[in-house]
């Protein structure tokens, strides 16, 4: 197997409270990518899926900080890097895509010069080579008329062009690893297929690797080569999306799919509500999902599960998987 351009070992991420222990909000989290693969991260909002994404570029908001733990990109610690040093690789060799493209543009900045200015900065192009190069990265996210696109402003592109335009701005240095940040949750749903389509195509065609962040499991079943499921700040699941989809083991991962599922009876039964219990609280010691689970056991919230595999790729955190 070759070198993870990304590998996560342990991370622990904290945000401290004033005379309150701190909320650890990544827990002893492992993690890597493999170059042009799409790894799927699921979870439900407050599961740790941005912080973690946010931790990966080094850019956890103050006061919350990386705890313990170590991120590699291509074997360097990028604790260990200077701030001048991770601007050049943040843009250059990682890049985000977020959800939000109107809050990521400048609107008083056209799409030509907002894209040429991470390419100058990066590169040092400029003059007509530097707009063939734009132009050239507009057509790669297939925006019409890139020509004159080049010289719009935010507000006249519609949210898809616009979310293309982030991309663009993302992918104009063909980094190594991208990180999309629920960036198709605000499209309609055509326009969803097509940047997914067109992701998955410029990961292949620039042998990038990608951390897909999303609250709808249902994408990564035709998006992502794996897949896994945060809770709680925890990976309880990780598998190839084949085993993934065929066999989902983890309680909370079946509730998951329970949810998109159109089967009344398989929505009946893992969306049930657990038996009724003396204390509701999410077990300090034990598994945090437990309080929400239809098969906790006593052994649930005494002791802490560990990631362990069931079949080969297919890892699960749960005293008891689901067995079919």
């Amino acid at each position: 197997m070759s070198e993870p351009v990304i590998d996560v070992e342990g991370l622990e991420v904290e945000f401290p409270r004033y005379g309150m222990p701190p909320v650890r909000a990544v827990k002893g989290l492992d993690l890597a990518i493999l170059r042009q693969e799409i790894v799927g991260l699921v979870g439900e909002s407050g599961s740790g899926k941005t912080t973690l994404a946010r931790a990966i570029m080094q850019l956890v908001p103050p006061p919350g900080r990386i705890a313990g733990g170590r991120i590699r990109f291509e074997g360097q610690n990028l604790a260990a890097l200077d701030p001048e040093r991770l601007r050049t690789l943040r843009g250059r060799s990682m890049a985000m895509v977020i959800a939000n493209p109107r809050s990521e543009l400048n609107p008083l900045l056209t799409v030509g010069q907002q894209i040429g200015n991470v390419l100058k900065y990066h590169t040092g192009l400029g003059g007509k080579a530097l707009r063939k190069r734009v132009i050239d990265m507009l057509k790669e996210v297939r925006i019409p008329d890139p020509e004159r696109r080049y010289d719009a402003y935010p507000h006249e592109l519609s949210g898809g062009m616009a979310q293309r335009v982030v991309m663009a701005i993302a992918l104009i240095c063909e980094p190594r690893f991208v990180i999309s940040d629920d960036a198709t949750s605000g499209l309609d749903v055509t326009v969803q297929a097509q940047v997914l389509e067109l992701l998955q195509r410029l990961v292949e065609k620039h042998r990038t690797a990608m951390l897909f962040i999303t609250r709808d499991i249902g994408i990564t079943a035709h998006f992502c080569d794996r897949v896994a499921v945060i809770y709680g700040g925890e990976i309880v699941e990780i598998a190839p999306r084949a085993s993934f989809f065929a066999n989902p083991v983890h309680p909370y991962t079946v509730l998951l799919l329970a949810a998109f599922s159109h089967n009344p009876r398989l929505r009946s039964y893992w969306l049930k509500e657990a038996e009724p219990a003396t204390d509701t609280r999410p077990a300090e010691r034990g598994c945090p999902f437990a309080p929400r689970c239809v098969r906790a056991q006593p052994h649930c919230r005494a002791e802490h599960p560990v990631l362990r595999e069931l079949a080969p790729g297919h890892f699960v955190r749960c005293h008891y998987p689901v067995e079919r």
